[in-house]
């Protein structure tokens, strides 16, 4: 077999991820070895590899999707925006600066050829590749630079698939032009079209689908209907807010600027009674059970933000009452000061923080990447922590907590004010840590629920929607 299908949109956030993610399955349970690959990604959510590097949570879920390991060859660059026009750089898993916009197309040639040597390697490890585009091929001011894309698709000699949502209304039109747009040599790595998330009857579409394949010649070969899943996405404009009539227990986790990592949180949504909502007014946090200060890009400038928000004096006025969680970043905020050393700023700033633990943050410029398996103690005992690490910052604390984990200052209780910090993301995928947790907020009676087992069934509803509604025996010509 030993080739590549690719999957491209018409924009943004229209769904090519999760279809991508679908394929990889559909095509797992046939017995193929196929593996995830996007060129470039640009995302601030992200995991550690078992071999401590970073990479992508979209081809993350990819790669469980196809039940393999993750491996960096599979997202080769990513970017990770952390305001003022720049964005951190990793290259095959690693740190490689900060570098602003306008710069980063100067090293076009540079990201092609690590680009090029992960594919061609990766594709010597498996069957077939399910390559996934960005954004839209259609950007006609990008296209010099292009290495996500349609040059990607000649690279990889890859069938082209684009996905367009129809829920944003004007699908058609939206194929049209992106056809259009794209230089002509590329046009014919175009097989076929995919409408995502129709809402309706589907024959009303029928009509219109015959009118297109008459202006232009490729197929409609897809028409998957919305559904709802629990099911992490890229993009901030898809976070897993859950809305429940009369919640067990409501959480809120404040909408940071440049938060990253969220989907942390995603694990809440497949408990039934839970209510999590991403908080944007500091009033809404005294009607929560528990509040997490989730992880950021951008330590210091959120903190800012908090400030001028007015989440800052609330969380301080709410500690003790409600149960207060700070991740990575949002933990590093609940100490007394944190010292950029221009690794997330352009200045030096030594900045105060909430002061609710006692201790002090100082961000350096090597990363720490790392996964975590360690042993629970004290609150924790008996249960295995797993999860990783992604930050900058050496934390000292000088306070009466209490270490969760033999790792100490890893994951920490402050019972006094009933405030917990960690810098394990990843650390709710585990239920018995949440069912802690809700107990710590005053909660009982959470049912039991296997986690991986729900987001796997997840996976294989969404497969199978998606194969249910694609053409698959025209599909499967391009890859058999």
């Amino acid at each position: 077999m030993n080739k590549s299908i690719m999957f491209q949109g018409t924009g943004s956030g229209v769904g090519k991820s999760l279809v991508s993610a679908a394929f990889c399955r559909i095509l797992s349970d046939r017995g193929v070895r196929v593996a995830p690959f996007k060129a470039q990604n640009m995302a601030l959510n992200s995991g550690v590899t078992m071999d401590n590097k970073e990479m992508g949570r979209a081809q993350i879920l990819q790669t469980e999707a196809a039940r393999i390991i993750p491996d960096v060859r599979m997202n080769p660059i990513l970017l990770k925006p952390q305001g003022n026009g720049s964005s951190q750089l990793i290259r095959m898993g690693k740190p490689a600066g900060v570098i602003s916009y306008k710069d980063y197309y100067t090293i076009y040639k540079e990201n092609l050829e690590i680009v090029q040597k992960a594919y061609i390697s990766l594709k010597k490890d498996y069957d077939l590749i399910i390559i996934e585009g960005a954004g839209s091929p259609a950007e006609i001011n990008l296209q010099t630079f292009d290495i996500v894309n349609m040059k990607m698709a000649n690279i990889a000699d890859a069938s082209v698939f684009i996905v367009g949502d129809i829920d944003r209304g004007g699908v058609f039109a939206s194929f049209k032009g992106t056809y259009d747009l794209i230089l002509p040599c590329y046009q014919k790595y175009i097989k076929g079209f995919i409408i995502n998330k129709f809402r309706g009857d589907k024959s009303l579409l029928d009509g219109g689908i015959e009118m297109f394949e008459n202006i232009l010649p490729v197929k409609i070969c897809g028409v998957i209907p919305y559904s709802e899943n629990k099911l992490d996405e890229e993009d901030s404009q898809f976070m897993k807010h859950q809305i429940t009539e009369k919640p067990d227990i409501k959480i809120g986790i404040i909408k940071l600027k440049y938060m990253s990592n969220f989907t942390d949180f995603t694990p809440f949504t497949y408990i039934e009674k839970v209510q999590v909502e991403f908080i944007s007014t500091p009033e809404k946090l005294e009607d929560m059970d528990i509040i997490i200060v989730p992880g950021t890009k951008n330590t210091v400038a959120d903190l800012e933000f908090l400030k001028i928000k007015g989440f800052h004096d609330e969380l301080i006025k709410l500690s003790g009452k409600i149960l207060i969680i700070g991740i990575c970043g949002g933990f590093q905020m609940l100490g007394n000061i944190i010292l950029d050393n221009k690794i997330e700023s352009s200045q030096r700033k030594k900045c105060d923080a909430m002061k609710l633990i006692n201790m002090e943050t100082t961000l350096l410029k090597d990363k720490q990447l790392k996964q975590v398996s360690t042993n629970g103690i004290s609150y924790f005992s008996g249960l295995k922590i797993k999860g990783y690490e992604i930050h900058h910052g050496d934390t000292k604390i000088d306070d009466d907590v209490t270490d969760l984990t033999e790792q100490k200052g890893l994951c920490v209780y402050k019972k006094s004010g009933n405030i917990l910090g960690t810098y394990i993301h990843g650390i709710f995928d585990n239920y018995e840590i949440i069912d802690i947790i809700f107990t710590m907020a005053g909660k009982r009676g959470i049912p039991n629920i296997n986690l991986a087992r729900e987001k796997d069934n997840a996976l294989n509803k969404l497969a199978s929607i998606v194969e249910q509604s694609c053409d698959m025996q025209y599909i499967n010509s391009f890859i058999s």
